[in-house]
């Protein structure tokens, strides 16, 4: 089996709550956005962007969050969602992958979309072939539209994931994962 292969094979998200330092310094941001950043872009479009939170920017955003959080009334499980916007303070890089997906006389805001979507994916390979960890997330705040402003969103862009970048020593457990025979469908001529 190759090594690409194996890793593939075998590849595991850390959770971004033991995510701690060393981190990625900025050539190796760099090298990871680089890589990021080598995804299927139909029409050469460049419908995403890459934004590097500080920890200062989040732990601003994280207070701003939490005060939004409170002031909507009819949001379900707060105490939950406290617990996701905590884990922007965790890891110490963070960066959003943000779609700027549009419409497009040829290219389909979908394939737009899944654009940027592959950049997060890459963003998680791209950060172990630099020997870290990394967890692709969301929460409820990138959904929320009262959180826009916060998130320094412009109009129509929307947040495709939030990759959290770090060390552990925190072992990996597996998850289950889809039998091929349930999800793969091989058709004869």
């Amino acid at each position: 089996m190759q090594p690409l292969e194996n890793y593939m094979r075998t590849r595991r998200s850390a959770v971004s709550v033991t995510l701690e330092e060393p981190g990625p310094d900025s050539d190796e941001i760099r090298r990871i956005v680089t890589m990021a950043t080598r995804v299927p872009d139909h029409g050469k479009l460049v419908p995403w962007r890459i934004v590097l939170w500080s920890m200062s920017q989040r732990e601003t955003m994280h207070r701003q969050l939490l005060t939004l959080l409170d002031s909507l009334p009819d949001i379900d499980d707060k105490p939950k969602k406290r617990a996701s916007t905590d884990k922007l303070l965790h890891a110490p890089c963070v960066m959003a992958v943000i779609s700027t997906a549009a419409e497009h006389p040829k290219i389909p805001v979908w394939e737009q979309t899944l654009s940027a979507g592959a950049v997060c994916m890459n963003a998680l390979i791209g950060s172990n072939a630099c020997g870290y960890e990394a967890q692709w997330l969301t929460a409820w705040y990138v959904y929320a539209d009262e959180a826009r402003d916060i998130l320094e969103l412009q109009d129509g862009e929307k947040i495709a994931g939030i990759i959290h970048i770090g060390s552990t020593n925190t072992p990996k457990t597996e998850r289950p994962r889809p039998q091929i025979e349930d999800i793969l469908t091989m058709k004869d001529d």
